[in-house]
């Protein structure tokens, strides 16, 4: 076979949250390099006996890129198990371009989100009809990684749909207040997810107006997840996907059911006007 890095999603932390596709990979890997900081060792579990283990957690980039090295010189297949998702926040750009200029085939196997993991928790959709129909995945300004100038939370909350925020529990108040300048009501429902799907996870509801008082009070440093928006706080909406008056590929519309869903929808696009 080949030399190749495979990148996997491990999930938000739960084991088996993992693909099916992605332990297999795991399965037939050389060698398997996980960070215990962000991952369960229980994923391991999957690795061949005599796989080599590599825990990444105290390795900077070069210490991994060796490691892909060696790969190339001895035709070794690794799986680089990454925590949530690896299209997000995982530095796996950098690592692909390293890989390819070895000359290694990659590929990459997504994971769940934890935004996902936490919406699934607290049982809540995240795009109510009428309500909600985007979500903006980001995190608070400021920290180690720059942000570019337009991304800061107070210009995203303008558009007050859900906001699924990462990496910004430990300037709680400084996220409160940009989400409020922004112009979410402080009433605005908020969901705080500490390690969610580990063993100690823990979820706390609030509003904007309680979210830095919630987090300090529980020492929520790291790990932490805040879900935001009026979605979280509504009630479902009827769905235009499921109504008898909507029709598509495999379904005919009810022609009655078909003439109250138009006549409602006219009604909310005049309403929508007279509101510009």
């Amino acid at each position: 076979m080949s030399a190749k890095v495979t990148f996997i999603g491990a999930g938000p932390g739960a084991a088996d949250l993992i693909t099916l596709r992605g332990a297999r990979a795991i399965a037939d890997a050389d060698v398997v390099i996980w960070a215990s900081s962000l991952v369960q060792e229980a994923v391991l579990e999957h690795a061949r006996p005599d796989a080599e283990i590599v825990d990444s957690a105290a390795l900077p980039m070069e210490g991994v890129v060796e490691i892909y090295g060696r790969a190339v010189a001895e035709g070794l297949r690794i799986a680089r198990i990454h925590s949530g998702d690896p299209a997000l926040w995982g530095a796996v750009q950098e690592q692909l371009e390293r890989c390819r200029a070895m000359g290694l085939e990659t590929e990459i196997i997504p994971g769940v989100s934890a935004f996902s993991a936490v919406a699934a928790i607290a049982q809540r959709e995240l795009t109510i009809p009428e309500v909600a129909q985007s979500v903006i995945l980001t995190r608070l300004g400021g920290g180690k990684t720059p942000m570019p100038e337009k991304e800061s939370i107070r210009e995203f909350a303008r558009h007050g749909t859900t906001m699924a925020v990462f990496l910004s529990a430990a300037r709680s108040g400084q996220l409160a207040a940009e989400l409020l300048e922004g112009g979410y009501p402080p009433d605005t429902p908020v969901i705080v997810a500490y390690r969610a799907t580990w063993e100690d996870e823990e979820l706390a509801y609030c509003t904007i107006a309680e979210l830095e008082e919630t987090v300090k009070s529980r020492k929520l440093w790291k790990h932490t997840l805040f879900l935001v928006g009026p979605a979280l706080g509504s009630h479902g909406t009827r769905s235009h996907l499921y109504h008898p008056g909507h029709f598509h590929g495999f379904r005919r519309a009810d022609r009655a059911a078909r003439k109250v869903l138009l006549a409602a929808d006219a009604a909310a696009a005049t309403e929508a006007g007279s509101d510009v």
